[in-house]
């Protein structure tokens, strides 16, 4: 039979009500009676009824993790923080919907506010280009929907996560240098996107430091999918002097420059080293395996979650926590030729 809230109260000693001010995170609760309970709940393999849990509370326990459908649906980046949000959900039994939205879109802003007030949602998570979308984030002030960002360009007073992008990059691209590389070319992300404009700068920080120009032609357009990671490489072993290295500001257009490459013949890393940024699960799976930047993306998603929920519940304004980076040195890259 279907363990019920009264059940648990009975065994632990205390009212229905203390039992559901556990379940709603309220901090009336003494901390030793809030462990006591959540315990018995565990023992007792509970599971609470989430719509008689929102009934209770007039509230929905209900998170939105908002992503920009029109910028690589398939990515394995939006997919490891989706992972590390549900992850937090979970664990502090909120619900948690994914909501691909099209930020180019007429009807952005009212598929927000329609989204809002259908499914009462409590608080959301946004993940970048939306992150410093501005009338967006005015919208849900003025809505009085508290949020949390992924990577946000603009940190003054801002809940969420973010990494040192710049700082990885330039340390990624220092260590091609290392290796003697002096012909090195970068595939942007989105124009206009942080991460972008952050990976761009650690790339001319690494060039500058070393002594080395910053050349506009090995400096290409790319929008953070295979496809676009494909066409630059194209472009860029078109010139005549080609790189011997390339950074693609993401794990999926380093792909599309190894996949190029192999069109052309370029053997990686003998003729071409290659790498790219975030070490999603594609990183390890391509031969050969990829140098990259780890970007926790998962943790990261966890992180924001929590930031949020520890504002709903009161505990606090939330914070920007920063992750660390860490350089994943693979078979991608080599000595150059």
């Amino acid at each position: 039979m279907r363990v019920r809230l009264e059940d648990v109260a009975r065994a632990t000693g205390v009212s229905p009500k203390t039992v559901s001010r556990v379940l709603n995170e309220e901090s009336s609760v003494k901390e030793s009676t809030r462990q006591k309970v959540l315990a018995a709940m565990e023992s007792m393999n509970y599971r609470p009824s989430p719509a008689a849990r929102g009934l209770a509370g007039s509230r929905s326990f209900l998170v939105a993790m908002l992503y920009d459908n029109n910028d690589n649906p398939a990515s394995t980046y939006l997919a490891e923080i989706q992972d590390g949000v549900l992850d937090a959900c979970d664990a502090h039994r909120f619900s948690m919907m994914a909501c691909p939205l099209r930020m180019r879109g007429k009807d952005f802003i009212r598929r927000v506010d329609a989204l809002v007030h259908d499914h009462h949602i409590e608080g959301v998570i946004v993940t970048p280009p939306l992150t410093d979308h501005a009338p967006l984030l005015q919208r849900l002030r003025e809505l009085g929907v508290p949020h949390a960002s992924i990577s946000p360009q603009h940190r003054q007073g801002a809940i969420g996560v973010c990494m040192d992008e710049q700082q990885a990059a330039k340390a990624l691209v220092t260590h091609l240098i290392e290796q003697g590389h002096r012909r090195i070319g970068h595939i942007l992300g989105i124009a206009n996107h942080g991460a972008s404009r952050w990976r761009l700068a650690g790339y001319k920080d690494a060039l500058t430091a070393a002594g080395l120009p910053v050349d506009p032609q090995y400096i290409l357009q790319g929008e953070f999918s295979f496809g676009s990671g494909v066409l630059a490489a194209r472009q860029l072993f078109d010139l005549p002097e080609h790189p011997t290295a390339i950074f693609a500001a993401n794990d999926d257009m380093a792909a599309g420059v190894m996949w190029a490459a192999n069109e052309r013949g370029l053997k990686v890393p003998r003729d071409l080293s290659v790498c790219g940024f975030d070490d999603t699960p594609l990183a390890t799976q391509l031969w050969p395996p990829l140098t990259t930047v780890r970007q926790p993306s998962r943790e990261m998603g966890k992180l924001a979650a929590l930031q949020l929920m520890d504002h709903l519940r009161g505990r606090g304004h939330g914070l920007l926590v920063q992750v660390p980076y860490t350089l994943q040195l693979r078979e991608s890259t080599a000595k150059a030729p």
